[in-house]
């Protein structure tokens, strides 16, 4: 919708020049609203531009319609006009009162909508408008289509049955494979998936996802027939190179040259940069019987659309991830709705489990699944992980004080104060990278790049990436030697990451890599699972140097030590998915920067996007 519209920046409002957050066309309630901080210019602009292209005039309807356009640039597929104005909006660095805003009622603003040329009334009325309300949600019109193709390709493949399957090899399997105690559910997800069409993997980290899919693999080539053609994807590049090497650790050698290397979601579907379209869609499927998505919470609803659009009917497909980490960047949080979603338990499903020796404790719902056993992921941090994950912010923040070696916390109010406590990490991990890039050791470089980072809630302000990183680049110039004449930008040692995806040369935005000397001369290294890819400086053109990192940018990855820096509590963005996401980034220690209350913010608001999906699907 909004690039179609083409929205254009807009000049600040004349009675507050210096504002750029005020749109200077903005009339009646988008002004107000405008005013007020919750609808940002852009949302102004298009609500305009679509009321003039449609003939609306009605202010009320033009708010809904920039509240719709608001809410997708947040994260949320729709908005819930009813509900709306008792929700907490407000814009990145400030919380916003809304309790005094000239709110429409309910009532006679959704009958204002469905009046009107630009909303569609009802999940059946012809397309066509730019919006649809349905349920008492109103959707842009894309977003509401993508949505339906989740809905209807999920009830499309429950439809079709259940896989074909050996169920005493099956058991047999199971039997094999499944021993050790504590994998009880990892044997009731591998037999659930190797039973149904679409299956939802969950857990937190250490809970043995990757070692239930290398196990799930090996009991599919175990079945009769020829050997299913597999595929390994995940939404980032260093995502998909963690699943590639973490799962061909887990298989045994004579599997490992059968399965495919792990590929990013756009490279898996064929991405075409030129005209914006994918390769594999509806009318030419993916050719694979097995589809493994790690990391799903990443996935916005629009690439699960393009996904599920793409993988043939009759295909398994794993949806992998922790419905507790922060959702996409991009609108929708697919699968928190699948793993949250009703349902009704699946009898056929449920007595060739019996038949398994696979029994569940509880019905399985819509094919979800959750480990819930840590096998690698443990200690004090395990702990505070759990408790922002259930929102007891007393118990968060009492294990946080508590003083454990693997979780520290620097309790300050600015993070100036707590650059002592942090320099020795940083310094120390900055010469183990510079040592191994000089002697162009790629293996102990690329090992050094995960020994500590910096995850930050913002990018610029005082407790953003900005700051944080100009201070280490000042920690390290003064800590290591120089770099030798004429590096210039590319010098040994140096942190980049990926802004922009280059389907020339395999990479993708996102991925992180480190300069290395080596006989040809200096060459970026990346890890992609197996052995190492380099590229000459001269290759890559989107790329910044990266000592620290916003959360999003740090999801799907590992590092030794973590510090997290965490804004004032009023920030919008402390959210539990975000403080859970930060601290399960680290395998040893984690250290969290900020104030009391910012922790206590942080854990008492998890964050809620606005979607029908976990109310639609069906059962």
């Amino acid at each position: 919708m909004t690039a179609t519209l083409g929205i254009s920046g807009a000049g600040p409002a004349p009675e507050d020049a210096g504002d750029v957050r005020l749109a200077r066309s903005a009339t009646g309630l988008l002004a107000v609203f405008n005013t007020a901080g919750v609808l940002d210019p852009s949302d102004v602009h298009v609500a305009e531009r679509v009321g003039r292209l449609g003939g609306e005039t009605d202010e009320r309807v033009l708010l809904a319609v920039a509240l719709a356009v608001r809410a997708v640039r947040l994260g949320s597929v729709c908005v819930d006009l009813a509900a709306v104005s008792r929700t907490v909006l407000g814009e990145a660095d400030e919380l916003v009162d809304v309790s005094a805003l000239p709110w429409p009622e309910p009532a006679g603003w959704l009958a204002a909508c469905t009046a009107g040329p630009l909303v569609a009334d009802g999940a059946d009325a012809p397309p066509g408008r730019p919006l649809r309300l349905v349920d008492g949600l109103l959707y842009l019109e894309r977003y509401w289509g993508e949505e339906e193709v989740v809905r209807r390709s999920l009830d499309e493949r429950a439809a079709t049955g259940a896989p074909e399957v050996d169920l005493p090899r099956l058991r047999a399997g199971l039997d094999r494979l499944f021993v050790a105690p504590g994998s009880e559910r990892q044997r009731l997800a591998a037999a659930v998936t190797a039973l149904r069409r679409v299956t939802v993997l969950a857990g937190g980290p250490g809970t043995g996802k990757t070692t239930t899919v290398a196990r799930l693999l090996e009991l599919l080539h175990d079945q009769p027939g020829p050997p299913p053609r597999v595929a390994l994807a995940a939404p980032t590049g260093k995502a998909a190179a963690r699943l590639q090497e973490a799962v061909a650790a887990e298989l045994p050698p004579q599997l490992r040259a059968k399965v495919p290397e792990a590929a990013t979601l756009h490279r898996l579907l064929g991405w075409r940069p030129g005209n914006r379209r994918f390769r594999y869609d509806r009318t030419q499927r993916l050719p694979f019987d097995v589809v493994v998505v790690d990391e799903t919470s990443m996935v916005s609803l629009t690439m699960m659309a393009r996904l599920l659009d793409a993988v043939r009917p009759h295909a398994r497909l794993v949806l992998v991830g922790d419905p507790d980490q922060l959702a996409s960047v991009e609108a929708g949080a697919v699968l928190g709705d699948l793993a949250r979603a009703a349902g009704r338990p699946e009898p056929a499903l449920t007595a060739a489990l019996e038949q398994c020796a696979t029994p569940a404790e509880e019905p399985v719902i819509n094919g979800v699944v959750t480990l819930r056993h840590v096998w690698r992921f443990g200690g004090t941090i395990a702990e505070f992980a759990k408790a922002v994950q259930a929102g007891d912010a007393d118990a968060a923040v009492a294990i946080l004080r508590s003083g454990q070696p693997d979780l520290a916390f620097a309790a300050v109010e600015e993070p100036a104060s707590a650059f002592d406590a942090v320099r020795p990490d940083v310094v120390q991990a900055g010469r183990a990278l510079t040592d191994a890039a000089l002697a162009g050791d790629t293996a102990a470089a690329l090992a050094a790049l995960e020994q500590h980072r910096v995850l930050c809630a913002h990018r610029r302000g005082p407790f953003g990436v900005t700051r944080w990183s100009a201070e280490i680049e000042r920690w390290l110039r003064a800590a290591l030697p120089p770099a030798p004449a004429g590096s210039g930008l590319w010098y040994p040692g140096r942190p980049v990451l990926v802004t922009a995806n280059d389907y020339d040369i395999g990479l993708f935005n996102g991925d992180t890599g480190v300069v290395v000397m080596r006989p040809e001369g200096p060459r970026v290294a990346f890890a992609r699972g197996g052995e190492p890819t380099l590229h000459p400086p001269s290759r890559l053109s989107e790329v910044a140097t990266v000592h620290a990192m916003t959360v999003h940018r740090g999801q799907g990855s590992q590092f030794r030590r973590v510090t997290v820096v965490l804004p004032p509590a009023e920030s919008p963005l402390l959210t539990r998915e975000l403080l859970y996401t930060a601290v399960t980034r680290a395998r040893e220690l984690v250290r969290v920067v900020g104030t009391e209350d910012a922790v206590r913010a942080a854990v008492q608001r998890p964050v809620s996007r606005a979607s029908g999906l976990r109310q639609r699907i069906a059962g």
